[in-house]
């Protein structure tokens, strides 16, 4: 059993990919505020929703239902992690008719928060065009930055396409109508964690975290597009296969006199510490150019571990690609299966 646990970073220059609520007729940027310090911020929420849209375009999606109004409106997808991938590693709640089905997360994200304060400036646009001589034109504003977001990853292997039938609350994920389709297209009986449940076949276990993999590496997405566009590909990913699901990875990225800094010295150390319990190498992939000359710098310090291949280092869409494609040939099957 192992999870794959570590950190995923955004390089947002001049952006504004996860807007708030507005404030006097000017959009606002999503920020944090520590003490005078503001920290713009991208919702895990819609980095989760930037994955579903980047899907390959022949990978159904779990179909939404929408009911009620106002304050009693509730929306829920069709709760089949049997069917979907996105109900599968993304999970879900549907409660209706006094029934609640509950899948969690398979694909556990963070918030995507800047490294370093960064005030959002903003940005005066006026519309004017085809208005007759001498009419004011309508005035709009909106918040923009440059910063690095980062957040911790953390991927349950083991519970990819295995859903609970079984236990209390709303840890059952499947109804048993459902679980009976389900059984009877191909899943079968076994015990998760001390919970019975149903799983997928081996092939289609491994197809959809190599497809999680492989949509990460062409991430792309966010608000204001028309204006801002930009690359939102992971600047640096950092996995790793953790047999417990600790995420030890935390401060391998941090910030140092005003800048992001990677710092070399936290991830040999927390390698150190945690040796017993990771089950592979520490896959980095970090695009040349973000940060400056910091990935060289790295590469240097980090030398010797690299030539023993306890660290990998590579750009990310191929540190990605790869892993996908030896997880799609079943070089990782281990990672797969839960100790009972």
């Amino acid at each position: 059993m192992s999870y794959l646990a570590g950190k995923i970073v955004l390089d947002i220059v001049a952006g504004a990919p996860n807007n708030g609520e507005g404030e006097d007729n000017i959009g606002k940027a999503k920020a944090l505020r520590v003490g005078r310090d503001v920290y713009p911020y991208v919702s895990a929420q819609a980095v989760r929703r930037w994955l579903r849209d980047c899907l390959p375009s022949d990978e159904p999606r779990s179909g939404v239902t929408r009911s009620g109004s106002g304050k009693k409106q509730q929306a829920y997808t069709e709760g089949r992690p049997d069917r979907y991938l996105d109900d599968d590693l993304f999970g879900y709640m549907v409660a209706v008719s006094k029934q609640n089905y509950q899948r969690d997360t398979v694909l556990a994200t963070g918030t995507f928060v800047s490294l370093t304060p960064q005030r959002p400036t903003e940005d005066f646009g006026t519309m004017s065009r085809n208005f007759p001589a001498g009419e004011h034109p309508v005035i709009h504003q909106h918040e923009l930055y440059s910063a690095a977001l980062a957040a911790d990853v953390l991927l349950d292997v083991p519970r990819a396409g295995v859903f609970e039938t079984d236990g209390s609350g709303l840890r059952v994920a499947l109804s048993p109508v459902a679980a009976q389709e389900a059984e009877a297209e191909g899943s079968e009986p076994t015990v998760l964690r001390g919970t019975d449940a149903l799983r997928l076949p081996q092939e289609e276990r491994r197809r959809r975290i190599a497809v999680l993999l492989e949509t990460l590496a062409k991430l792309r997405g966010g608000a204001k597009q028309a204006l801002h566009y930009g690359d939102r590909t992971p600047a640096l990913v950092l996995l790793a296969p953790v047999k417990g699901g600790i995420n030890p990875f935390t401060r391998v990225v941090g910030a140092r006199d005003g800048k992001p800094v990677f710092d070399s010295d936290v991830l040999r150390e927390e390698i150190n510490a945690w040796a017993d319990e990771l089950d592979g190498p520490v896959r980095l992939g970090w695009a040349p150019g973000f940060l400056g000359d910091q990935r060289d710098k790295a590469m240097r310090e980090l030398k010797d571990l690299i030539d023993d291949g306890t660290v990998t280092i590579e750009h990310p869409r191929v540190m990605l690609t790869k892993l996908a494609r030896e997880v799609r040939q079943g070089d990782h099957d281990g990672w797969f299966e839960d100790p009972a």
